[in-house]
Parts: structure tokens; sequence; C-alpha cells
């Protein structure tokens, strides 16, 4: 096991020029499945789940290589219906997988997913999506078996706008005969990136960024290449990160756009910010006003996957900050490992929890629990008087290329140990 080690009190500045989007490449990763042709996609984030994904393609016989940020896929053959168990259960966003193999193929067999323990996210979403489709689905021993009777458009009315069940229907139905409507889609920056790479393939789809999408079925998709969309919530950490530390952050490749909620919440607590042509300029407060209130909704309201972060930058303002996260039940818990640190913390249920700052925290032996609660913690390190030890770090590798070497190009003094 891996660990970093943080000596806090140097500021986080300079330029910052990350690749694309986590949330974007793993869909995008599995659409590849259904062209039966060569994808080239660019931009591709060098993150654990990437690798993860090109095992799944590798394990079911398509050929795939990644190398300095482009990644060649080839799914010509597909040799296997069956997604490893082992690869699944590892991560919850292979799930994504099953929307594409529906597409190309007649029998799938996938296990439950697993992934980071932020909360129950049921994929029942998805599953009674497939069947509205005409997807025959048996469940036993842990394993989803799926049969595809047929594969018809209809009208799918979401619950809730997922995004994981939004991909899905929009992977299934490319291929599927006439038109799926998608009522309640999620409207993510990541839908409308999946959407044109889908397009540029020869999909025909529409609606990607509001609440409801159209997919016209197609009969054959063409070879592809692509560019991701820069990461949003990889550059808004490094922004938190920089407004802690009192730094000035010049953000390279940045959609303004995809950044409007993250942005709107740094103003608030105090930072000024430079808006040019795809680059921003963070300046950092003197003093970290509080933000009072921060609840969590689908986009384009405030990201969940920017609560953990935000609520570290909290623990250090001028005030109370009230925290109500409506997406995931489990999400709070970094708070122990920050109380731990000195934070004020008060977690009033699984969606609330009241923050007090405090003048300064304290390094400490602490353990990421998650993707992003990971990445608050060494936040958190960053600020702290002494040294920091952040364990189980291969949740935060998930999510952030080089977290390390990019916080030292910027000026943190981190570095990451290999446990014997």
């Amino acid at each position: 096991m891996s660990k970093y080690i943080i000596e806090g009190g140097t500021k986080i500045e300079g330029v910052l020029d990350i690749r694309g989007a986590k949330n974007s490449i793993l869909p995008i990763i599995a659409g590849t499945i259904l062209n039966e042709n060569k994808s080239i996609i660019h931009n591709v984030p060098n993150i654990s789940d990437v690798y993860l994904m090109i095992k799944i393609l590798k394990s079911i016989g398509c050929f795939a290589s990644y190398d300095d940020g482009t990644l060649i896929v080839d799914s010509t053959n597909i040799s296997s219906c069956d997604i490893e168990e082992e690869y699944v259960r590892k991560m919850r966003s292979s799930i994504i997988i099953m929307g594409a193999m529906i597409g190309r193929l007649d029998y799938t067999k996938i296990s439950h997913p697993g992934g980071c323990a932020i909360g129950k996210r049921p994929i029942d979403l998805h599953l009674d999506s497939f069947k509205k489709l005409g997807i025959r689905i048996e469940e036993e021993n842990g394993f989803i078996n799926c049969y595809k009777d047929k594969l018809e458009g209809t009208t799918i009315n979401l619950d809730f706008p997922s995004v994981g069940a939004t991909e899905n229907i929009m992977l299934a139905s490319v291929k599927a005969k006439g038109i799926t409507i998608i009522n309640n889609s999620a409207r993510e920056p990541e839908i409308e990136d999946l959407q044109n790479f889908l397009n540029k393939m020869g999909a025909k789809i529409k609606g990607a960024g509001t609440s409801k999408i159209i997919i016209e079925g197609v009969k054959k998709l063409n070879s592809v290449e692509h560019s991701v969309i820069p990461d949003r919530i990889a550059i808004g950490t490094y922004m938190v990160a920089s407004a802690m530390t009192g730094g000035k952050l010049h953000v390279k490749n940045v959609i303004h756009s995809h950044m409007k909620p993250i942005y709107e919440n740094l103003i608030k607590c105090g930072c000024e910010l430079d808006l040019l042509e795809k680059e921003a300029i963070l300046y950092s407060p003197r003093c970290i006003k509080a933000l009072e209130f921060i609840k969590t909704s689908p986009h384009p309201g405030f990201p969940t996957d920017m609560q953990s972060q935000f609520m570290t930058l909290m623990t250090i303002s001028d005030g109370e900050t009230i925290f109500n996260e409506t997406i995931f039940e489990n999400r709070f818990m970094n708070t122990k490992e920050l109380i731990k640190m000195g934070a004020n913390i008060k977690v009033l249920n699984d969606n609330i929890c009241v923050i007090n700052g405090v003048k300064s925290l304290s390094g400490k032996s602490v353990v990421s629990p998650d993707l992003r609660g990971g990445a608050s913690l060494v936040l958190a390190g960053l600020v702290s008087n002494g040294q920091t030890e952040v364990s189980n770090i291969y949740h935060i590798e998930r999510g952030y290329e080089n977290f390390e070497y990019v916080l030292s190009s910027l000026g943190a003094n981190i570095k990451r140990v290999d446990n014997l």
C-alpha cells in the first residue's frame, strides 16, 4: 500500500494544464465497443480507472493501446460476452460497459459493480431502462444476464437524472430499431461529450445537455477520432487547493460553462477570477469567507464530486457553513479524518453536516475513504501544521492523474511513498 506524505505551509500556484475528464473518458471507452472498428481518443487522463477499462476491453477481445494521452481501440473482433468479475467489482463505473455490450451483442453477462463506498447507488434505473428497450434481464448469484430478444426504441422517463443511467441508455439505444427518448436525462457536460463522440461515429443523437435526449437508431457505425473535454472536477480541486494556500493559479484548457457552479462558490468565499478564452486565473482571498450553505444537486447545480473539497476549504473559513448532500448518503466519510486534524465539524445525519472554520489544522495520519474524500484530505494536509500522511491513496489515483507530481509542480511539499 502507498501513501502521500505532505508538509503543509506552501502555496499552490503556477500554471495548470491537465488532461481529459475521468467522468467523460470512461463511458467513451465503453462506446468504442459499438462501432466494430477503430477509435482514436486524445486527451485521455493517465489514471487507474482508464487502465481498468482497457483491461476490460482486452478481456473481451478488443485491441487497445494507450500512450502519451492517446488511446487507440479496435473492437472489430469481440471474442467474449462475459465481463470478468474481478474488474467489475473494483469500479462501479464499469457498469457503463453494459449499455455498449447490449448494443453490440445478443447476450451479455456482468457482475454487480463495486467501487467507492460513498452510497448505495443502485442500478435499478439502468436495468429497468434496458427492459423497456426489450432486453430480458435475469439476475442470479450476484450476476446480471442480459438477453437481447429485441432492441427497440421507446420513451424512458427517469425518476432521477442519473448520469450513469442516461449514458447506459444512450449506448444501448444507438443501434436500436426506431427512436428512443430519454426524459429527465442527466445534463452534465460529460453527457454532451459522449453524444459528440457517438455522433462522430455515425450515431444520431440530439439533446444532450438538456433534460430530453432523442436517439434515432442506426444500423452501422464508423471509425472515429475524438478529444476528451477537460476535467472540471480536477480543475476545481486544484483551484480549491490554491485558494486555501494563498496562491495564484493560471488554468489552461478550461471550458467556463462547465465550471459555473464551482466558479460561483469560489467567488462567494472571496476568490477573484479572471476568465480569458479557455483560460482562468484564480487569485486567492486574504480571508476565506464561510459559504453559509452548500447543497449538491445534479448539473447545473453544485456537483457532489466537489463537495468534499469545498468542505475542506470551509474548515479554515471565517464562519459557519452547512452542507446538504442530496446525491450520495455516505459522502461524509472524510469528516472523521478532518476532525482528527482539528476541523470543527458536526455531522447531523447522512445528508447534513455543519462546519465552523478554525484558524489552523494539524498534520495527522489519515485514511482516504474514497476518491474525492481522499483528495480533500490531501488539501487539508497542504494547510496543516506539521506532517500529514494520507494512506489508501489508490482511491485518489482512480481519478487524478499524477496527483503528487501536479501538486509538486505547483509548489506543494508532497511525496508518494510505497510501503514495504
